[in-house]
């Protein structure tokens, strides 16, 4: 027994008459028939009395149809509540990021997002950029904000703008007597904190390409999970690390940050999404990160 069977004989209750109820069901009278046919003879019983006119439901028919109203109710509420899960699903806009892009403009730029489209609820996710490569494939995000230009035939990136890379030194280190930028030529000394420590590759392979470029290595390199970790061992006196610039407002109680004369010296931010994702909200959040960008005159790739 198939649902189209119920609601044939639905209409034919209602009707009282096959070819009244063939009409609404925009179909021809004698398939309706037989459509009736096939489900009484798969019930075993009879349903409606075809000599009476108008159509009368047997007793059989009577119980039968009070059943198959309660199943076809029951279906219309399953169809209606795959409805609305799927608007819930579109409705619902997930952002990966790297940890420190929440101290530049990435926070603004998910308010403004928020306020064009305040009934999608944004979720956020912290993933470092190898992770939210593999995020999106899986569909777990639906953009990612990272710094390591990764190749991916499934992914479609864009570059946002490149943030200068500073040195984090502690309290009382002779290179803050120093009132020129630094070079790299100075940061070799001692031990380098470089974040994070995995997967990679990530920032922490950025900072230690500018060394290998300029024909340099540190004395001693510290891998560590993450810039907050990073920050605290410089705090603690246990070495230097370069950091991105928009993270220089963290442990200012015991953390200094010092520009470098290194033109090279930077970080670029991408947004990433999948080459097929053809959902607005990814448009529309480009467009607010082009406003941020204008409104607090930030130097930026997208033409803005």
């Amino acid at each position: 027994m198939e649902l189209r069977h119920l609601r044939y004989f639905l209409a034919v209750a209602s009707e009282r008459n096959f070819t009244r109820a063939a009409e609404r069901l925009h179909m021809a009278q004698p398939p309706l028939s037989r459509q009736i046919q096939q489900l009484e003879e798969e019930l075993g019983v009879q349903l409606i009395e075809r000599e009476s006119r108008p159509l009368r439901l047997t007793e059989a028919g009577r119980l039968i149809y009070e059943q198959a109203v309660q199943v076809l109710e029951r279906v219309d509420e399953i169809k209606a509540l795959a409805r609305r899960l799927r608007h819930a699903e579109h409705s619902r806009f997930t952002i990966g990021f790297v940890a420190s892009t929440l101290y530049g403009w990435l926070p603004e730029m998910i308010r403004r997002y928020r306020s064009i489209r305040p009934n999608v609820e944004v979720a956020l996710l912290e993933l470092t950029t190898v992770e939210q490569i593999a995020a999106l494939k899986e569909g777990r995000i639906d953009v990612g904000f990272g710094r390591i230009p990764l190749e991916d035939a499934a992914v479609a990136r864009h570059l946002l703008r490149y943030e200068t890379i500073i040195a984090a030194i502690p309290f009382g280190h002779a290179l803050l007597d120093r009132e020129e930028p630094l070079r790299l030529d100075d940061l070799t000394a001692g031990t380098l904190v470089v974040y994070p420590k995995s997967p990679r590759p990530s920032f922490a392979d950025q900072v230690l390409a500018l060394y290998r470029a300029r024909g340099l290595k540190p004395d001693a390199v510290l891998e560590v999970r993450d810039v907050q970790t990073a920050l605290g061992l410089v705090a603690a006196d246990v070495g230097i690390s370069l950091v991105t610039a928009s993270v220089q407002h963290l442990r200012r109680d015991k953390v200094e940050y010092r520009p470098l004369d290194e033109p090279q010296a930077v970080s670029p931010l991408f947004m990433s999404h999948r080459v097929n994702d053809t959902s607005p909200e990814i448009a529309i959040l480009l467009d607010a990160i082009g406003h941020v960008y204008r409104t607090n005159h930030v130097e930026n790739e997208l033409g803005v």
